[in-house]
C-alpha cells in the first residue's frame, strides 16, 4: 500500500514471542471497552505500559485498575476526542507522560444515526474517526520518534470500500447517512494511513491499519431506537468476540518480525489490498493538506459546503 512495505515479513505468526512489548510504552484509544480495551489487556500482558483513553475518565481508570490486578502496567486517561482541544490535550497528557511512545493505537470511533456537530462545528463522525486520529499523529510524532522504530496502528473498516470522500463537503452537510458518513471516515483513515507512512518513514515511524472484524463492541448501541437495535441484534448473530477483534490489532503493534513494514492495510493479521480509493495518492495528500488548515483554523482551499438546512 505504502513505501518500504515489506510484504514477505508479514505472514502470520502463532506465537510473537516472550513478552516482546517489555519497556514500551503505548497509547490506546477509546480503550474502555470492545476491541480498544481488549488491544490494551492484551499488550498490557505482552509486557507494555499501557495508556488507554475514555470519553468517562472514570471508565478508563477501572479499566486501568483490572489490567494492573492481573500483574499488568496500565494508565486511564479521560479524553474528548470529538473536539480538536481534546485532542490536542490527550496528545499534550501522554508527551508529559511519556516522552518517549513505542505505539500509538488510534482505536476510537463512532457511528451516528443522525447528524450532530461538535462544539468545532464539525460533524461528530469526522470528527472522531478522522480528525482526532490526525492530530494524535502529528502531535504524538516527536515522542514516537524519540522511541523509534516505532508504530501507529490505525483502526480501520472494510467499510471503506463503500466510501466516498468528498473535501467539497466532509461534513455531509448536503446528505447525510450514517453508514455513509461511516464508510467515507474510515476511507479517509486509510488515505491518512497511506499519507503518513510516506511523511513519517524518515522518522522511523511505521504507520499502518488495520480491520478487526465485526466485533460484538457495543458500537453504535448508542444511539438507541431502532438503529441501536438493529446493531445489537446484527451483533448477537453474527459478530466475533473482542479479543479475537483485537488480534490484528495486537499482531501490527507488537511483532518484532513486522518492524519497517509501514503504509500497509491488514486484515486477519494478513496484509490486505484496499479499494483503489484508498490507494488514491494524490488524495491523500490533499486530505492531509485539508486537516492541517482545518486543524490550524486557517481557511482551506477546499471549498466550503453549504449550510445544512436540517
Amino acid at each position: 500500500m505504502g513505501p518500504s512495505v515489506s510484504v514477505a515479513s508479514a505472514a502470520p505468526s502463532p506465537r510473537v514471542g516472550p513478552a516482546p512489548m517489555t519497556g514500551k510504552v503505548v497509547l490506546v484509544t477509546g480503550g474502555t471497552k470492545g476491541v480498544g480495551e481488549a488491544t490494551a489487556r492484551a499488550l498490557a500482558r505482552l509486557g507494555a505500559r499501557v495508556l488507554l483513553t475514555g470519553r468517562d475518565a472514570r471508565a478508563a481508570e477501572s479499566v486501568a485498575d483490572r489490567i494492573r490486578s492481573s500483574g499488568g502496567s496500565a494508565e486511564g486517561i479521560g479524553a474528548d476526542l470529538s473536539t480538536r482541544d481534546g485532542a490536542r490535550r490527550l496528545a499534550a497528557t501522554v508527551s508529559d507522560r511519556a516522552p518517549r511512545l513505542d505505539v500509538l493505537v488510534n482505536n476510537a470511533g463512532g457511528i451516528f444515526a443522525r447528524r450532530t456537530t461538535t462544539a468545532d462545528g464539525l460533524e461528530r463522525t469526522w470528527a472522531l474517526n478522522v480528525v482526532a486520529p490526525f492530530l494524535l499523529m502529528r502531535e504524538l510524532a516527536g515522542a514516537l520518534a524519540a522511541a523509534a522504530p516505532s508504530r501507529i496502528v490505525n483502526v480501520a473498516s472494510s467499510a471503506h470500500r463503500r466510501g466516498h470522500l468528498d473535501l467539497g463537503d466532509p461534513g455531509r452537510a448536503r446528505s447525510y447517512s450514517a453508514w455513509g458518513a461511516y464508510a467515507q471516515s474510515k476511507l479517509a483513515l486509510l488515505l491518512l494511513t497511506r499519507e503518513a507512512a510516506r511523511r513519517f518513514a524518515p522518522r522511523r515511524i511505521d504507520v499502518n491499519a488495520v480491520h478487526p472484524g465485526f466485533v460484538a463492541s457495543e458500537f453504535g448501541r448508542e444511539n438507541g431506537g431502532a438503529f441501536g437495535r438493529a446493531i445489537a441484534v446484527a451483533e448477537t448473530l453474527f459478530a466475533i468476540r473482542p479479543d479475537r477483534g483485537a488480534r490484528t490489532s495486537v499482531r501490527v503493534a507488537a511483532a518484532p518480525e513486522l518492524v519497517g513494514t509501514t503504509g500497509t492495510y491488514f486484515v486477519r493479521g494478513r496484509p490486505r489490498e484496499p479499494s483503489r480509493a484508498a490507494r488514491d495518492d494524490p488524495l491523500a495528500a490533499r486530505l492531509w493538506s485539508y486537516l492541517e488548515a482545518e486543524t490550524a483554523g486557517a481557511p482551506s482551499a477546499v471549498p466550503t459546503p453549504p449550510s445544512s438546512k436540517r
